[in-house]
């Protein structure tokens, strides 16, 4: 699990609304580039953001924020792995069934890698609102 303090700012509808803490130690750290902790931070310090939480809580709370790796992992495989498959893919299919016709080959190779790329984008928006963000949110995991 990534974790990071955070602030609850307002509690609306049964959903906690975090910001980044102002404790941190990434301030001064020189790893803070390669660091997924200070990624999430800096998230956290930029805006509000919904969490759950089974624990009770009010506006004011200091907070442990976390987060899944493999979650992490996994949705950055699917944003980043998956088009570049589809693009790919796309054009390979276009040059296998365009092997014989050599004129305006180039362009409907072209044009079906941008196609499948911009259809796999548009299957990806749909997988995260039905699956991925029922499943994919910070959770508070305990009072500071």
């Amino acid at each position: 699990m990534i974790e990071e303090s955070a602030i609850v700012v307002k509690i609306e509808n049964h959903q906690v609304w975090v910001e980044g803490g102002p404790y941190g130690a990434c301030g001064g750290c020189l790893k803070k580039a390669s660091c997924a902790t200070n990624a999430i931070g800096s998230v956290l310090k930029k805006k509000s953001v919904p969490v759950d939480s089974d624990i009770q809580l009010k506006t004011g709370d200091q907070v442990m924020v976390a987060i899944d790796e493999n979650l992490l992992l996994r949705a950055s495989l699917l944003l980043y792995l998956t088009p570049l498959i589809a693009l790919f893919t796309g054009a390979g299919i276009a040059d296998w069934l365009l092997a014989d016709n050599a004129k305006s080959a180039d362009v409907w190779i072209a044009g079906s890698a941008v196609l499948s790329f911009l259809v796999s984008l548009w299957l990806i928006n749909k997988a995260q609102s039905l699956l991925i963000m029922s499943y994919a949110r910070p959770v508070v995991v305990r009072k500071v």
